[in-house]
């Protein structure tokens, strides 16, 4: 069975539930392989929220690692695209009104840089999980 190749775009909703439960969905319906890539910036925490959604998606049987890209979110997937390692593009952002990759239209940006599908999703910031 074909594995799906996904790159995802996600910074402040990469361990959103909503991304999650998005790409569990893509995972039940076949075998599928999962590249966070997630802009640099110098927003504290990033780090532990890569780590987060890594070890969720793991748990849930999904293949993932996860890369750091330019800051500039179209630049990050210019840079790195390349059509036969992912067969998709999946841009998670915040809702419209709080969202600056809405602002500066990056779903349809990525979508006219890369020849693949780009699938937008909207999520909220994931509330802090404690650590045990």
């Amino acid at each position: 069975m074909y594995r799906t190749k996904l790159l995802v775009v996600a910074n402040q909703t990469v361990d959103s539930d909503e991304l999650y439960d998005t790409l569990r969905a893509r995972a039940d319906r076949g075998p599928l392989a999962v590249t966070l890539l997630v802009p640099q910036d110098s927003q504290a925490g990033s780090a532990h929220r890569v780590n987060a959604a890594l070890e969720r998606l793991h748990a849930a049987g999904i293949e993932a690692e996860a890369m750091l890209g330019d800051v500039d979110p179209a630049c990050a997937v210019i840079e790195i695209w390349d059509p036969r390692r992912w067969d998709e593009v999946l841009v998670s952002t915040l809702p419209t009104g709080t969202s600056r990759w809405l602002r500066i239209d990056l779903p349809q940006r990525i979508g006219r840089a890369v020849d693949a599908p780009v699938t937008h999703i909207v999520s909220e910031r994931a509330p802090a999980r404690t650590v045990a």
